[in-house]
């Protein structure tokens, strides 16, 4: 999908046609929309750059253009992985500015939605500082999304014998290996970026870069933290899940023990032998008795003992 935006009078606004100071927005392109984007400037090898699922953050800069490739977070619930990060090219040529990514994102609903009062397409580096600043914020939000589901497996591994919650706890790992080598990824552009000093033209964008990498580093430490954290809850709670199996085998051994108090009796008198106190009226009744009497003596050790 492609889209137009440009700064008017009335704010950001869509238009239909390529113009001065515009921004191309393009996710999932079609064949037809990579030729539309190659007639306005950008190489096929950029474009390529941008769709290739394992490209890494960098930058490359001439007198004519400045390309900027960013790992952006994506939140595919439907997925084995539901959480993974796809680059984003970002290409400034003259007075235009073409984003370009192989999905859809909510970065730039934010983007298009107001959330910054002073966005504007004309100014493509600030631009693409916003860009960054939303893609640091996304990673804060979704690390927090990863947390609360953590949790929740968490509250459900306390009392399971089963491997899913175990399983479930892995595909949040890999997710946060994948945020953790992208972050790093963009931080290490960044610092390139801020080498280069080409966001020095003005005193807002040098303020704005510093924020982004304030938050890029907070969500750098987060993951770390988070990865941390469910490393050591996956160790754990193996341990727990053992546990509890163990606690249920010792359970259903001393059911098992229990059960076979009257049977061994029953077994015993059951016998075509001649048995003690077998021609006694209530021997029936005796037998019975024994075989509680021993249930009970079972029980009482068992419970003593903590195996319920």
């Amino acid at each position: 999908m492609l889209t137009i935006y440009k700064t008017t009078e009335q704010g950001l606004e869509k238009i239909e046609n390529m113009a001065n100071g515009a921004w191309v927005n393009v996710a999932n392109p079609t064949s037809d929309e990579i030729e539309k984007i190659i007639g306005w400037g950008m190489e096929m090898d950029y474009i390529n750059y941008a769709l290739d699922q394992d490209e890494m953050a960098r930058m490359e800069r001439n007198e004519d253009y400045t390309f900027i490739l960013v790992r952006i977070p994506i939140h595919q619930p439907e997925s084995d992985v539901p959480f993974i990060t796809v680059p984003l090219g970002i290409m400034i040529l003259g007075n235009r500015i073409l984003t370009l990514c192989r999905t859809e994102s909510d970065i730039f609903k934010a983007l298009t939605n107001g959330k910054h009062r002073h966005l504007k397409t004309g100014k493509r580096y600030r631009l693409a500082l916003y860009i960054f600043l939303e893609t640091a914020a996304r990673y804060l939000n979704l690390l927090r999304e990863i947390n609360r589901a953590t949790e929740r497996v968490e509250d459900q591994l306390q009392k399971s014998t089963r491997n899913r919650e175990v399983l479930e706890l892995l595909k949040y790992q890999k997710s946060l290996t994948y945020f953790a080598t992208a972050l790093r990824s963009n931080e290490v552009m960044m610092e390139r970026v801020q080498r280069t000093q080409i966001f020095n033209y003005y005193e807002e964008d040098q303020d704005l870069l510093e924020d982004v990498l304030t938050e890029n580093q907070q969500a750098i430490q987060m993951t770390s933290i988070a990865t941390e954290i469910l490393s050591g809850m996956m160790d754990a709670f193996a341990s727990i899940i053992s546990n509890n199996l163990n606690a249920v085998m010792k359970v259903l051994a001393a059911l098992t023990i229990i059960l076979n108090m009257p049977a061994i009796v029953a077994s015993f008198y059951g016998m075509n032998v001649v048995l003690p106190g077998a021609e006694h009226p209530l021997a029936f009744l005796n037998v019975i008795g024994l075989s509680l009497a021993l249930t009970a003596i079972a029980t009482f050790i068992f419970y003593k003992r903590d195996w319920f």
